[in-house]
């Protein structure tokens, strides 16, 4: 048996990523994998047992990565507006830097794969979050909503405005880049939304 190399595994999952992101999950074979990242077939069997299993680990890496990113100096306990605020720049950041994983992840969670998989460590980021949320609502500092109606003020905007970032354009087609006063200007229209009367 073949020695594991991480750079090899590293590429081979990075190439996934963008093979998916570009073709979708269909468009991903072990065999156009392999050409790809210039190895043979075999060797991708080395590192993931068929290509459910590279799909969920990669989803499992993504995650990972997001994560650790979007929770970088962040505290449950934080006062809510800085720490949504940071959320928002966190998020911004990860995307920025890994802009095929947040694409990946994006299809996976839209397709049927999701079903598979919640991992621990989605579950552990879930409950920073709630207790985000609950902290803030127990010290008045946001209104008590049900959190998909949170989500969609709370991070709705910043979703979009991110996807007219990555797209380099509006709805209506006009270039658009993200920059920190739109972004502000937008954050503080959800968090007067947010707040108690």
């Amino acid at each position: 048996m073949r020695a594991r190399d991480e750079n090899k595994e590293i590429a081979i999952r990075e190439k996934a990523i963008e093979m998916i992101v570009h073709e979708g999950f269909d468009g991903l074979s072990m065999h156009k994998l392999a050409k790809a990242a210039n190895i043979s077939v075999s060797t991708i069997y080395i590192y993931f047992k068929n290509r459910e299993d590279l799909v969920n680990q990669l989803y499992i890496v993504a995650s990972e990565i997001f994560i650790q990113e979007s929770l970088k100096d962040f505290d449950p306990e934080m006062d809510f507006e800085a720490g949504l605020w940071l959320q928002w720049n966190n998020r911004c950041r990860y995307i920025t830097k890994y802009p095929l994983h947040h694409h990946f992840s994006e299809q996976f969670r839209n397709s049927p794969l999701i079903k598979n998989q919640q991992g621990k460590q989605d579950a552990k980021f879930r409950s920073v979050m709630q207790q985000f949320v609950k902290h803030a609502i127990a010290k008045k500092q946001v209104v008590d909503l049900p959190p998909e109606i949170f989500w969609a003020i709370a991070y709705g905007p910043f979703y979009t405005l991110v996807k007219f970032h990555m797209d380099n354009a509006t709805m209506s087609g006009k270039p658009f880049s993200l920059s920190e006063q739109t972004m502000r200007q937008t954050f503080q229209l959800v968090m007067k939304s947010l707040r108690p009367s």
